[in-house]
């Protein structure tokens, strides 16, 4: 049984005293002081571990200035407050001891859009991608461009003074701010922009804080100016924090927003800004360049740069071969051929966009024959991506971050030097000797980068778990920060200071001073993000140093190695925040989208499961063995402890086995992160086995026991399905489900009679004495299909369809005998019961396959257990059962090409099978437009329901919500008779929410073949 665990780190006296004195004071947003919410904050994309205080989720500005002018009080000047947006720095940036204050939960909305004029005002909370989206009507974005657009915020592109790819012709983020209102401490908000040296003069009077900060950084200036000029390197990735080379701009108006940018919230809560807007390129090509040698890339790059494209990216052979595992290759894989006589080492991306299309195909057609003609390197082949084709291929180049996190083994690429900058000119020599550096200590890397900005992210491979590797970082920081001063170039020329603030007073030199001064006029106590930048002048505290914080590998080191190695779904979560994505037509992480709770995302469950593991370590219990016994357990076993334990849990007996358990019950299981997260993070999987050991302590509900039978209890119900349904309807029933069982409702069973169907299209039961009668011909002509309880018994007529389909098709069908295939018991954590029933639907399904015929399903979400929880729990035992697409693609093109009647499908794909089998998806395409039909795929995410986490009470408007992201607009608003839903669980959301009858995309094919 596992160990109830009381919070681990309780919060201090003083911090108990401010979050009560701030919930008196009016503040109207959340208060999260929960260990779970602190777990999940206390780390981001980088290599350490700081657990918070709490965590604040501001409702808006006035909560923001509720927090700073409480914390400003004499009694509260211990109190440290640290912002953040979309948590995925890679340095610690907005990691703390103290309080996070998070702005991108509820301050997350589009202002002001002024076309005309190119500008736009926004909350700090608005991810990039979703600014970007609401400008493209109007023909205009936001730059430059970032890897993490889809998750980054505004505030904290901000308070990094983000760039990526493009900046050399974009600039940073601080060349694209007109304006900011940033909450000082003590409550005053500073509204800050370009000012004459009139307006200077007038803000410097008085004796508040605005006052304060404007005369401490003009003296700053003014004392300093020839110093600046002369300390500041000449980079496209200037020194970033406080930049002092830009207080004035290039009109010479005096404008602390150069301060502001870049300034990891050190200064002041950033709360809104005004940017400028660009105008889209009409035209953009992008050219991929394959060598043989990442140097020879580099060294390329610097001859390429010459011909004026708009930016050059560059990827190494690690990042290409973990990206060609991944669900992104298959939009890619026609730019990056294989070359015949060696394997490609690195490719450089150069980008040409223009919105003149001759001039820009002029450029092109000049690159290209340089490409030709030029011998200088080895280049093994070259190839052009336009339009759509130009994201897709940038979409790989984005996941390099966490394909990198991918690598097999507990050996991985960390981020601690990842963001060096020098002068394009001088980054082969550079990188020449950096990877020498790294491979005097032996060491694995990965590299991808902004060559034509002087910027490579470096990752050296090292198991954090392991000390003697951990202590690597140090030596290894140290000595690449001897190599960027030897190229004049920096530490950190685009991921911000964070932990490795230790190094600014080397950077800055004589400036460092100036620095402080500065501080000290904005956070005098310093309690806003102490210890990145600067600490105020005659402060005791001092920087935060790379080997003095907490590393995420000294807590993980604390997890038994079987353990470790068992959860690698979940404990190799580094941080990257891609289940963070915005956009609500992506498939990524729905309870996430609907919530915009952390502890309902991937990685927060990841963290959480971590930390569990951990602490379950620590108290003793080996979890493999509680899990062993519990699949062992009778039914009755343990009840007594059980009914016990549950009182307590009612009475409020703490059990940080709760949050965790809050957290994995919000999970769809829809498995999506699974297929779009890089480092395959897997949170039903981990989810599942969680729910079992949980219920090794604790009583389950009767709904479990209701969903994880239902595969068994199905077939009985069926043979009186009007007498089941009318026992539905009936109120009495309602109210039971809706109590002590739990369910808002349940699908009602088909009145469909399958056996005239079998008998009309001469279907028999598929045996293995019926299969071995088979001829060689008829069994290249026969398919088995293999049942599945929702679409055998809920949705009959489907696969009557899907039979008759087959049969006009030509082909001989057989069915399956119907076993349960055991998804809802996996989905429920009932893990030994699940392994009985695979085996036992395995084996009879092996022993159908061995004669040579097809296994095809219906259902995507149950078609795919077989080839995911199958292979996990039997191995190669698992049987190969196709999806139906799959399975028409191979044989429809023994069938001569048809004409179709002009009209346009739209398929509305699930979840599921988009993420997990995405070339799958595609193949519904294909297989429409071979008979003559058209098919478009409709973007949407999920639909919410997700096998039977709709029907749950406790899930019903979480379940709308979802649904009402992305698919009822579609539904509600589109011609239903063409929207097409290859999911069961889509199908009955879309009934059930927008009373829509959706088909699936085999009964357009039915209706087509049968001239209906």
């Amino acid at each position: 049984m596992i160990a109830r665990i009381a919070t681990p780190v309780a919060l201090t006296t003083r911090y108990r005293d401010f979050l009560a004195s701030l919930k008196t004071s009016g503040f109207q947003g959340e208060i999260s002081p929960d260990y779970g919410s602190r777990t999940v904050l206390a780390t981001d994309n980088s290599i350490y571990q700081r657990l918070p205080q709490a965590a604040l989720f501001p409702l808006h500005a006035e909560d923001v200035q509720r927090i700073a002018e409480l914390a400003a009080t004499e009694q509260y000047r211990e109190i440290v407050l640290t912002a953040r947006g979309g948590g995925t720095g890679t340095n610690g940036q907005s990691l703390t001891h103290g309080i996070v204050v998070d702005l991108s939960r509820h301050m997350n909305r589009i202002l002001e859009i002024n076309a005309e004029e190119r500008w736009v005002r926004v909350q700090a909370g608005v991810v990039k991608d979703q600014l970007n989206k609401a400008l493209k009507p109007f023909g205009l974005f936001f730059a430059p461009e970032l890897s993490t657009s889809n998750r980054a915020t505004i505030g904290g592109m901000i308070n990094t003074d983000a760039s990526g790819q493009g900046s050399c012709a974009y600039g940073k983020t601080r060349d694209h701010v007109l304006a900011l209102n940033t909450v000082l401490l003590g409550g005053e908000t500073l509204r800050s922009g370009p000012c004459t040296q009139y307006e200077l003069e007038v803000l410097q009077r008085g004796n508040g804080r605005i006052a304060g900060v404007h005369r401490t950084v003009a003296d700053v200036h003014r004392q300093h100016a020839e110093l600046i000029e002369a300390r500041f390197p000449k980079l496209n990735r200037c020194l970033t924090g406080y930049d002092l080379a830009h207080i004035h701009d290039p009109d010479g108006r005096f404008n602390l927003n150069s301060i502001l940018c870049g300034s990891e919230g050190s200064l002041g809560f950033i709360v809104e800004a005004t940017l400028n807007v660009l105008p889209i390129p009409k035209q953009s090509v992008l050219v991929n360049v394959s060598y043989a040698s990442f140097m020879d890339a580099l060294r390329d790059a610097r001859a390429l740069m010459a011909m004026s494209p708009l930016s050059i990216e560059t990827v190494d052979s690690k990042v290409l071969n973990l990206a060609r595992q991944d669900i992104v290759w298959h939009d890619v894989a026609q730019y990056f051929p294989a070359h015949p006589a060696t394997e490609t080492q690195g490719i450089n991306l150069v980008e040409f966009s223009g919105n003149d299309p001759e001039a820009l195909e002029y450029a092109v057609e000049e690159f290209v024959e340089h490409l030709q003609r030029d011998t200088s390197v080895r280049r093994l082949n070259h190839t052009l991506a336009r339009g759509s084709s130009v994201n897709q291929v940038y979409a790989m180049r984005k996941r390099a971050v966490g394909l990198l996190g991918n690598v097999q083994g507990e050996i991985r690429p960390q981020p601690f030097v990842e963001d060096t900058a020098v002068p394009p000119e001088s980054l082969a020599d550079f990188i020449a000797e950096f990877r020498a550096l790294l491979d005097s200590y032996n060491l694995q890397y990965g590299m991808f980068g902004h060559v034509d900005a002087g910027v490579l992210h470096v990752r050296p491979a090292l198991d954090m778990k392991d000390p003697a590797q951990a202590a690597l970082v140090r030596p290894i920081t140290d000595k690449v920060v001897e190599l960027t001063h030897k190229y004049g170039g920096l530490l950190w020329g685009e991921h911000g200071k964070g932990v490795r603030s230790e190094y600014a007073p080397r950077f800055f030199g004589e400036l460092y001073p100036a620095l402080q001064a500065i501080k000290s006029a904005f956070d005098p106590f310093n309690q806003l993000n102490p210890g990145k930048i600067a600490t105020p002048l005659n402060a005791t505290d001092e920087l935060l140093k790379v080997d003095e914080v907490t590393l995420r590998g000294e807590l993980d080191r604390q997890i038994d190695e079987r353990v470790w190695n068992s959860y690698e779904t979940a404990v190799h979560c580094n941080g990257n925040g891609a289940c963070y994505n915005f956009d609500p037509a992506d498939a990524m992480c729905p309870s996430w989208k609907a919530t915009r709770e952390r502890t309902q995302s991937p990685k927060g469950r990841a963290s959480l499961i971590r930390e569990w593991l951990r602490l379950q370590g620590n108290a003793g219990v080996d979890v493999l063995e509680v899990a062993q016994k519990a699949r062992n357990a009778r039914f009755f076993s343990g009840a007594l402890k059980k009914i016990a334990n549950t009182l307590g849990k009612y009475r409020g007996r703490e059990d940080f086995s709760h949050e965790v358990f809050d957290a994995m019950s919000g999970c769809l299981a829809c498995k999506s992160c699974a297929g779009q997260c890089p480092i395959k993070v897997n949170v039903p999987e981990f989810r599942s086995r969680f729910l079992e050991l949980y219920y090794s302590r604790y009583l389950r509900p009767a709904k479990d026991y209701v969903v994880g039978s239902l595969e068994f209890t199905v077939p009985v119900l069926a043979k009186f399905p009007g007498l089941y349904n009318s026992l539905m309807r009936l109120s009495a029933v309602q109210s039971l489900l809706r109590g002590p069982v739990g369910m808002v409702d349940s699908p009602l069973l088909s009145n469909v009679a399958l056996k005239p169907v079998l008998k009309r299209w001469h279907v028999v039961e598929a045996t293995p004495k019926a299969l071995a009668r088979l001829s060689d011909v008829e069994r290249d002509n026969t398919v088995v299909l293999v049942q599945d309880a929702f679409t055998r018994y809920f949705e009959t007529d489907l696969l009557a369809d899907w039979i008759e389909v087959l049969a006009r098709l030509g082909f001989k069908v057989l069915m399956a005998p119907y076993l349960p295939n055991g998804k809802p018991l996996h989905v429920m954590g009932f893990l030994g019961a699940f392994e009985k029933a695979a085996r036992k639907n395995a084996d009879m399904l092996n022993s159908l396959s061995m004669y040579g015929v097809k296994l095809v399903g219906l259902d995507p979400a149950m078609t795919l257990v077989y080839r995911q929880e199958y292979r996990k729990s039997l191995g190669s035992g698992a049987p190969e059962v196709l999806l139906p697409q799959e399975f028409l693609a191979q044989t429809l093109e023994k069938i001569p090409e048809q004409t179709g009647d002009g009209k346009a499908y739209y398929l509305l794909g699930h979840c599921t099978e988009k993420t997990n089998a995405p070339a799958a998806t595609a193949l519904w395409r294909h297989v429409f437009g071979q008979l003559g039909l058209n098919l478009h795929m409709v973007s949407v995410g999920c639909c919410g329901m997700s096998g039977t986490y709709g029907h749950e009470t406790a899930n019903r408007k979480v379940s709308e919500k979802i649904y009402d992201l992305s698919w009822r607009q579609v539904v509600e608003h589109e011609d239903q008779a063409r929207l097409l839903a290859n999911g069961y669980s889509c199908r009955s959301q879309a009934q059930r929410l927008s009373k829509a009858t959706l088909a699936h995309p085999l009964q357009a094919l039915k209706q087509h073949l049968a001239g209906d």
